[in-house]
């Protein structure tokens, strides 16, 4: 992820300047509208009081859901939020392009904050498209006069090629967010700067995505170890000719795994450095929990088991640097959440650069973070980030940058 000649806030004089901030409040919600995980918020907090701090007038603009989805809601309660974690007033417009908006920013004062609401109120912000396309938006076209800087701080949407994250930079010239910065400079350390050994701990369920992410990996031989588990680890213990019971086989066969399996066996016959799980944590037909190796397993596989568990800890305390993505078992049950419980506390106690790719395994890290560990807010982002994909986001700032800024991207 070349990021050479991108603009940070440290390059910028915002004082007694307008600014927007795309900033990414996606954040679950209750059945009530009521936020259960406010960490999304939190961590922008750190780029909106630096731009208040140094007299910008700030005014954020995010998503939050999708139309036809029970969380596609109005952004009010956010502001609510947002106000307590600043600390300070945030004002908040229920509207995004028409003419109460545009009144509420063109008044706003330096070392204030305005609250756009739901960007996916209008419905451009749904279309993904090239940038130079976006930048022609009504969206973009209405809001983009009113400004003197764009800042790109929401890592989690870098993957769009929707308007205000590739149509902005089009027009305004644009800079990174403090939490974007600190995602890509992230990601930068674990591909290219930081010594091996490199361990990366990939699970969940998106095996299609993970099988891509292998793929970069050896290719560019960034890896030295792949520890897989989840859905990832039996099909890469299909893929290496590893026996499994017919229940489980016709698990996969109905997930449509098993289709993947010809391309994984093509990775390790690559020299993927994949290690795959010597037992599991399984729920039998009965209800019971047991634990099984992974030639016989007469059960749903639920989770690691723990000689895995202790295997892939040895391996991730010795190395430099670690990734973890998805968890490593159904961590929703309280029975299956000690395989990953003990692989996030071995990456916690290694000597190594850690990242940690949010969603349940941040969650379940419960707000710890030590120095040395990056807790990303990236979700399909970060994947196709590892992959070795460009992200839409990054290639606009950077094209921002040749006409704003004279770098050279």
């Amino acid at each position: 992820m070349p990021v050479a000649g991108i603009p940070t806030l440290d390059d910028v004089n915002v004082s007694g300047k307008k600014v927007m901030v795309r900033v990414d409040f996606n954040v679950p919600l209750s059945v009530d509208g009521e936020i259960l995980d406010d960490s999304r918020i939190r961590a922008h907090a750190p780029t909106i009081k630096r731009l208040v701090d140094a007299g910008a007038a700030v005014v954020l603009a995010s998503h939050q859901g999708r139309p036809g989805t029970k969380d596609f809601t109005d952004l009010s309660r956010h502001r609510d939020a947002l106000q307590d974690v600043l600390g300070i007033e945030v004002k908040f417009i229920d509207d995004v392009i028409g003419p109460a908006a545009r009144e509420a920013i063109k008044g706003l004062r330096p070392g204030e904050v305005l609250l756009l609401d739901n960007l996916r109120f209008v419905s451009e912000e749904l279309i993904e498209a090239a940038p130079e396309v976006q930048a022609r938006t009504y969206l973009v076209r209405r809001l983009a006069g009113l400004f003197d800087y764009f800042v790109f701080d929401a890592f989690a949407t870098a993957h769009r090629s929707q308007p205000s994250i590739v149509g902005f930079p089009m027009v305004l010239p644009s800079v990174m967010g403090d939490l974007m910065k600190a995602e890509v400079s992230a990601l930068e350390r674990v591909t290219k700067e930081t010594e091996p050994p490199r361990v990366f701990v990939l699970g969940g369920a998106k095996v299609r995505d993970t099988i891509r992410i292998i793929e970069y990996l050896t290719r560019n031989k960034i890896a030295d170890r792949i520890l897989t588990s989840g859905l990832v680890g039996l099909t890469f213990h299909v893929a290496k000719g590893g026996p499994l019971r017919s229940p489980v086989m016709k698990m996969l066969e109905e997930k449509g795994l098993l289709s993947l399996v010809h391309r994984a066996r093509r990775v390790l016959l690559s020299g993927a450095p994949v290690d795959t799980p010597y037992d599991y944590v399984v729920l039998k037909p009965d209800g019971s929990v047991e634990e099984q190796p992974v030639h016989y397993l007469t059960g749903m596989p639920m989770d690691i088991g723990p000689y895995t568990a202790s295997m892939y800890s040895a391996l991730i305390k010795e190395a430099n640097v670690v990734v973890m993505r998805g968890p490593a078992g159904v961590v929703e049950d309280p029975r299956f959440r000690r395989g990953t419980e003990t692989l996030l506390q071995a990456a916690i106690e290694s000597r190594a650069f850690v990242v940690i790719g949010g969603g349940h395994l941040g969650a379940m890290l419960k707000g710890f973070k030590r120095a040395g560990m990056h807790i990303s807010t990236g979700g399909g982002a970060l994947l196709i980030a590892l992959s070795g994909e460009p992200l839409p986001a990054i290639e606009a700032l950077k094209a921002s940058a040749r006409k704003f800024f004279g770098g050279d991207g």
